[in-house]
């Protein structure tokens, strides 16, 4: 099994890499935009704010149901083709989000945009890796959580000023243009890629089960967390076993697995997923946590909490190309131990703050999250592409940003389930979770230097 890449110039470098960023930038900008707008869409629409939560859980459920089988996709067709596909989904879903005229048809084309982002996501550091050559894979990995922490920081920003002077719309209206750019860019000069070569044909059926598999746990976390009754529990949860147990047993044997357990069976890249789960949930529980936790239970008004918020992310994105270049050089378990730690630390200051400690103190216990976790985060994905053989990347980038996906989920039922068991101080024991899976992210870091 072999990969090619096609000899490309600087200028068609730079290129492929703008076509990649942007679509990385959208479809990480997309989902925080979405968040923000539920209330003016839920008003527009007049539908309640429960209803209209489901205009975000249609695109989650879709991006996890969606994202191995396309991983797994990219091993046989390349990560080229996945890459066009969901970018021509992605920009036709926002167009249809746009025109929607009910709820019911606004979910139904976040769903689409969901497939579409998870095509992107499923393979974009795959193609990174096509990119940029072994010696600077680690500055490449550093741009793409760059951009990443870019998107996702600056959602909150770019949707508050649109629906000032725009109507919701608007907020899906304009992606189209920017996601055609990309994709005509990449259409053009993303490098070519051969696929694993086997005459296996691809199981639609084991696609199946692993989409019911991970959309089901998505839906018991959430379940858990809102304290459902035991039927929806133990009804999803049987759902989700039932099908991962179907999932494992008809792969069994098979090149390029949807789930990839060939992959999970190495010790460096098995630790280097499960690291970055425990990053990602602390960071769930952090961002979903800490706006509530500044303003009700320490009384910072809201303008003080955006700043805040906004320090963690300006941090995350000044760190992250420093973190890549590091990570060529010294071991990523050292790395995302140190910066796993300092996380832990920030959030353990933040969790025991009291309402009378000065500005400048939260903000710097905000600074040092921000470094600690811009410290982990390219190191991190470095570890987990380089872990992979050639024919691989697909799969293992799609682990990737399932790790992630699935971390953010759980963080944010954490919290929820917080608040239900202990009421108005339901940040607060939240953030100091997040400190506890920090440091758990820390040892299993560390544990890779004797993975090595």
């Amino acid at each position: 099994m072999t990969t090619a890449v096609k000899p490309a110039t600087d200028g068609m470098h730079r290129m492929a890499l703008l076509s990649l960023l942007t679509a990385v930038f959208l479809g990480s900008l997309d989902q925080s935009l979405a968040n923000t707008a539920l209330p003016a869409i839920g008003a527009a629409m007049q539908r309640t704010p429960a209803e209209s939560v489901w205009v975000v859980h249609a695109y989650q459920l879709a991006v996890v149901a969606v994202l191995l089988p396309l991983a797994a996709l990219g091993d046989r067709w390349g990560a080229r083709k996945v890459f066009l596909l969901g970018m021509l989904l992605f920009n036709l879903a926002a167009l249809g989000s746009a025109c929607a005229t009910s709820l019911e048809w606004l979910a139904f084309f976040r769903a689409i945009q969901g497939v579409g982002a998870a095509g992107v996501m499923s393979v974009n550091l795959a193609l990174i890796q096509r990119i940029f050559p072994p010696e600077k894979l680690g500055r490449g990995a550093g741009l793409n959580a760059l951009i990443v922490g870019l998107g996702f920081s600056l959602g909150p920003t770019v949707a508050s000023l649109l629906l000032a002077v725009l109507p919701w719309p608007w907020l899906f209206g304009f992606q189209a243009p920017l996601g055609l750019m990309a994709g005509l860019l990449a259409r053009r000069y993303l490098p070519r890629t051969e696929a694993a070569k086997t005459d296996e044909p691809y199981d639609r059926v084991l696609a199946l089960m692993s989409a019911v598999c991970f959309a089901s746990l998505v839906f018991t976390l959430s379940a858990i967390a809102q304290q459902e009754g035991v039927v929806v529990v133990v009804g999803s949860l049987v759902l989700m076993l039932g099908s991962g147990y179907c999932l494992l047993r008809r792969q069994r044997g098979h090149v390029a697995p949807v789930l990839p357990m060939d992959l999970m069976r190495r010790p460096l890249f098995s630790l280097s997923v499960f690291t970055s789960f425990s990053a990602f949930t602390t960071q769930g529980l952090a961002f979903v946590a800490l706006p509530f936790f500044f303003q009700q239970q320490l009384g910072r008004p809201p303008l003080e909490t955006g700043v805040l918020m906004s320090v963690w992310a300006l941090v995350v994105a000044m760190m992250a190309p420093v973190a890549g270049t590091l990570s060529d050089r010294y071991p990523p378990a050292i790395l995302g131990g140190v910066g796993l730690s300092i996380l832990s630390m920030g959030m353990a200051g933040l969790g025991v703050m009291s309402a009378d400690v000065p500005f400048g103190l939260m903000a710097l216990c905000m600074a040092l999250c921000g470094m600690g976790f811009g410290l982990f985060q390219s190191p991190n994905l470095r570890a987990i592409m380089t872990s992979a053989p050639a024919h691989r990347t697909s799969g293992a980038s799609g682990m990737v940003a399932m790790a992630r996906l699935i971390g953010q989920a759980s963080g944010a039922a954490l919290v929820a389930l917080c608040f239900n068991l202990f009421g108005p101080l339901g940040a607060g024991r939240a953030i100091l979770l997040g400190a506890v899976a920090a440091g758990l992210g820390a040892v299993l870091s560390m544990a890779r230097l004797r993975a090595r």
